[in-house]
């Protein structure tokens, strides 16, 4: 057997044209247009990559883009009134705060300072919550793309087992709610789990977010699984990206599996242009987008 490649690039593409045609109708039918507001503090190089990137697509959809970016000596008080700002701000629809923050910042503090309606991230505690509770959250980006790529191949997930390898607050934790939610039984494994490799074999879907490069091999899976990698890991010595999971051990086994790079990536930049069209969506009391949100 080998398995079926999902191919994120592509996916991520239908995406965001969904988005497009989403934005065009609000303008042309309500005269709106999103707006999502990006924050980054200081010079980070991989930072300074996404949020080009971010600003790139944003305006390609037709939504509006803000950056600011700041200083890494910009003090908590500062950050915290430009994020109060935004949060008033009726044209921003979506603010993001580009992370890791410099050492001298409270990230809790000051994701905790988003309008939970704006958070686009998914990341404030009220949408943490509200997601937990089963109620209308902000989705965490990267989730929400793996959810989007699973109902795509499987249809209904309902009944299905499924393995989250990682209990992050960004990946791990929110993807076993947002499963949770399409009716699937959970496992969250992790470090610490005792006999992992036979708790993954169970699985009919596997998601492994835990940041070990190939740690997941082909004989920890299910035949016919459905494997999303979400690792992205730089290791001295070898060329490219690797994931958490053996690709040319695990595509031998699974039915269907996400490669990288490639897979999940690209889903997220997506999944966040669909967060600031929901945002904007739910602010105007106007119908959510269909097929775009959790």
């Amino acid at each position: 057997m080998t398995a079926t490649i999902i191919d994120g690039k592509a996916f991520a593409a239908t995406v965001r044209g969904k988005v497009a045609e989403h934005v065009a109708r609000l303008k042309a039918d309500h005269g709106i247009t999103p707006g999502l507001a990006v924050v980054l503090v200081g010079e980070d190089p991989a930072s300074q990559v996404y949020v080009r990137s971010k600003g790139k697509m944003t305006v390609e959809v037709g939504m509006n883009s803000y950056e600011h970016k700041l200083p890494a000596e910009t003090s908590e008080a500062d950050l915290l009134a430009l994020i109060e700002q935004l949060n008033t701000d009726p044209a921003v629809h979506g603010i993001l705060v580009q992370l890791p923050l410099p050492g001298h910042l409270n990230e809790d503090l000051v994701i905790n300072s988003i309008d939970p309606a704006k958070d686009v991230d998914g990341f404030h505690i009220s949408n943490v919550g509200l997601l937990a509770t089963g109620q209308k959250a902000m989705v965490p980006c990267t989730p929400l793309g793996c959810l989007m790529m699973l109902r795509h191949h499987h249809g209904s997930l309902s009944g299905l087992e499924a393995v989250v390898i990682g209990r992050s607050n960004i990946v791990g934790k929110p993807m076993a709610q947002l499963l949770l939610r399409d009716s699937c039984t959970v496992t969250i494994a992790h470090s610490r789990t005792k006999n992992i490799e036979e708790v993954v074999k169970r699985a009919d879907i596997v998601v492994a977010a835990v940041g070990r490069p190939e740690m997941v091999t082909g004989d920890w899976i299910k035949p016919g699984a459905t494997v999303i990698d979400v690792g992205i890991n730089r290791v001295e010595g070898r060329n490219g990206l690797l994931g958490d999971c053996h690709f040319d051990s695990c595509v031998e086994v699974a039915g269907a599996i996400t490669p990288v790079p490639g897979g999940v990536g690209p889903m997220t930049i997506a999944c966040l242009l669909a967060n600031t069209l929901t945002a904007c969506s739910r602010a105007n009391g106007l119908a959510e987008p269909e097929g775009l949100t959790a």
